[in-house]
């Protein structure tokens, strides 16, 4: 069957029959798989990060970065990849993803100082981009709406369990004998090419044939307006001050930078992040949501792991197995909502109840500090790992029903896009924030003791190798200030919230297509 077009010519449909459930999770497998590879590899390295920083003789600048240039790539590319998945094959797109995460990793691995560390992070972010938009857009193509919300169950446990799951990998990785810090990044290479071939057995999806008119310009424009502000929160500070002629400048960059990319998107044929789509009421809230989610996902699940091993002294893998209750629960939040959603079709209680969720984790988490009982920041995570759960997919998916199935694309790339842009401002700020606090705090009772903190000897992280006085020092500080990050992220939180009241419901469809759910309808 061919559709025709306004210009006389023809074109594939842009998805085929409906397939069975059992074809449904078939190319599930392959996609799962491979983002289930692509998140881990931006958390497995969170409780090896001490390591690796100690390691190559890093700062705690580079440990932030070393987190942060990923998610950058990752959501400075996504909503590129995105919008390719509604003009070309979509099939290759996530292929081609795949296999320049590999090579991101292989060199990753392979690295032999930070700089070098940090560059091969922004490869491995580029096809993360391309992972998680292809991933969202593909099921977006051959799922309807009502139906998704059983499947996006399915892919948000498998990235919540991805998020949470990796600190305890990268831990275990870190302390088996033979293996090393530099496994962290060459495990997720055999579960990416499995992927591969399962994909290449299995997914089969028609594409729009058509002339692909790429936003160049848009792609630039969003690129530095995302770019520039996590830049200057990391120097402010340091290499200048907050209130100066350079910090003038990186925000009046962004300001341009933002002003040029919406003129751009406004004027081009097909723009990177269409705005008709992005002024609907649903996808506003839903971006809102989305950055307060990814603000506390990333920014918790990076420096948890960090809290456990430099504050309370522990292995990466004892860190790891600390962080269990966050992992279970972002499943029980992932999986009961969209199994509910699924049943009733209602989504909008999942986000209020997620919210709410995501904020009491945060404000107890803010409770901790050097002296708290482990057990406390336990039960603390799993709050957070249940708001977690019910917000990660749920954004996407309200999105999603607002649009037909050629511009699913760019709509759940714009969400991603938000979502991990709120993950890279999460980690720059509040490790900015952490770090300044810890300078201070280390900085001020070093000095009482009559030491510098150039003569405290080695990197602060390499805590193991500091004289004992500093150690204990250290560990206080480095406690006291993850109480103070967590209150900023509950505080951010509650636009989640102030979204998902505000967010009108609308049913699910029950056709992929949107205008055929209206003709049935009719």
């Amino acid at each position: 069957m061919q559709l025709s077009t306004e210009a006389g010519q023809t074109q594939e449909p842009a998805v085929p029959a409906e397939l069975s459930h059992r074809e449904i999770m078939e190319v599930l497998f392959g996609l799962l798989a491979a983002l289930f590879t692509a998140i881990i590899s931006s958390t497995i390295v969170s409780n090896a990060l001490p390591t690796i920083i100690a390691d190559l003789d890093g700062s705690q600048t580079q440990y932030t970065w070393v987190v942060t240039a990923s998610l950058l790539a990752m959501t400075v590319s996504t909503p590129v990849w995105g919008k390719l998945s509604d003009l070309v094959n979509k099939k290759v797109l996530v292929q081609i993803s795949i296999v320049v995460f590999v090579i991101g990793s292989m060199l990753a691995g392979l690295s032999r100082n930070v700089p070098e560390l940090i560059s091969m992070r922004v490869v491995q972010g580029v096809a993360m981009g391309g992972l998680t938009a292809n991933a969202q857009s593909i099921i977006g193509s051959i799922i309807p709406p009502r139906q998704r919300g059983r499947y996006s169950g399915y892919m948000g446990a498998t990235m919540a369990v991805a998020t949470v799951s990796g600190p305890l990998l990268g831990g275990l990785i870190v302390d088996t004998p033979g293996l090393g810090w530099r496994w962290t990044f060459f495990v997720c290479v055999p579960l990416a090419l499995i992927s591969l071939v399962v994909l290449q057995k299995f997914l089969r999806i028609a594409t729009v044939r058509r002339k692909v008119n790429f936003d160049y310009f848009g792609a630039i424009f969003i690129a530095i307006a995302a770019s520039l502000p996590l830049l200057w929160v990391t120097f402010a500070g340091d290499s200048f001050d907050w209130i100066s002629w350079q910090s003038a400048a990186y925000l009046a960059g962004t300001l341009l930078a933002g002003a040029l990319a919406v003129r751009v998107e406004l004027r081009h044929p097909e723009p990177l992040v269409p705005l008709s789509v992005v002024r609907e009421r649903t996808t506003a809230l839903a971006i809102v949501g989305s950055v307060a989610v990814g603000i506390a996902m990333f920014g918790g699940s990076v420096f948890i792991g960090q809290y456990f091993q430099v504050a309370g002294g522990r292995t990466p893998t004892q860190a790891g197995l600390l962080t269990i209750p966050l992992m279970l629960g972002s499943l029980v939040g992932t999986i009961v909502s969209g199994q509910l959603i699924t049943r009733f079709g209602k989504w909008k209680r999942f986000l209020v109840i997620g919210s709410v969720s995501l904020i009491i984790g945060c404000a107890l988490l803010a409770t901790i500090d050097h002296k708290t009982p482990e057990w406390h920041a336990m039960v603390f995570m799993a709050f957070l790992g249940i708001g977690m759960g019910m917000l990660l997919q749920n954004y996407v998916l309200a999105v999603q029903n607002t649009v037909d199935v050629t511009q699913v694309g760019a709509a759940s790339a714009t969400v991603a896009f938000f979502r991990s842009l709120g993950g890279a401002v999460g980690v720059s700020v509040l490790g900015a924030i952490l770090a300044s606090q810890v300078k201070s705090d280390v900085t001020e009772k070093l000095a009482a003791l009559g030491v510098t903190s150039s003569g405290a000897g080695g990197s602060l992280l390499d805590v193991k190798n500091l004289p004992p006085q500093v150690a204990e020092i250290v560990r206080e500080a480095y406690g006291d200030a993850t109480g103070t990050i967590f209150l900023v992220a509950a505080i951010v939180s509650v636009l989640s919230l102030l979204a998902a009241l505000l967010i009108r419901e609308v049913p699910l469809r029950l056709t992929v297509h949107k205008k055929a759910d209206v003709d049935a309808d009719a």
